[in-house]
């Protein structure tokens, strides 16, 4: 005699069917959102909020969801041109997916924030410059050279690479924990 399944059986496994079908949608909806936001990014797109509501409404909180998500992930600290250009996009995108007075303060803070990390990565350049440049002269000094004879180059000092990284390393970490901070807040805003 074949086994017959219960009733209940047979309404969960469909459930199951359901939600997997649900969780593929989403998915699908979440990818549509990156693709758009990567085509506003590269130019392509030229309003978000436009290509946004061009969706049907049902899809649209989805959508939106990928479409932070990617944006969200195009702001990183500028270590090149390239990467300020592409953060400065991304932040003007979330400003379109969210007119209120909180995006607008969120994003005028993390422009700051990103403006504030080269010229602190540059002071600090400078002054590990400096503190290498004066040590060299003290052992010059104390040889019984003069720093005339030599062309100094801090840079090129073994400590000078290592001691460079090091700061960098704790000037990234502070700087990317403050912007993930504010990436935080701007996923509550877009209840992500």
């Amino acid at each position: 005699m074949a086994e017959i399944k219960s009733t209940m059986e047979m309404v969960l496994e469909r459930a199951a069917r359901m939600a997997a079908n649900a969780e593929e949608n989403n998915e699908d909806l979440d990818r549509t959102g990156m693709r758009m936001a990567a085509e506003f990014l590269n130019g392509e797109g030229k309003n978000l909020i436009d290509d946004l509501l061009k969706q049907p409404k049902d899809k649209q909180l989805a959508i939106r969801a990928g479409m932070a998500n990617t944006l969200l992930r195009n702001i990183v600290l500028p270590r090149d041109t390239m990467l300020v250009e592409s953060g400065t996009k991304a932040l003007k995108g979330l400003l379109e997916l969210s007119q209120t007075g909180d995006m607008t303060s969120l994003c005028t803070e993390i422009q700051q924030l990103l403006g504030q990390y080269n010229q602190h990565k540059d002071q600090l350049k400078q002054q590990l410059e400096t503190a290498i440049k004066t040590q060299m002269e003290q052992k010059m000094g104390q040889r019984g050279k003069s720093s005339g004879q030599m062309a100094m180059n801090p840079a090129m000092h073994p400590q000078y690479q290592e001691e460079l990284a090091r700061m960098l390393s704790d000037l990234n970490s502070q700087y990317n924990q403050a912007l993930d901070q504010r990436k935080q807040m701007i996923r509550q805003i877009l209840t992500l």
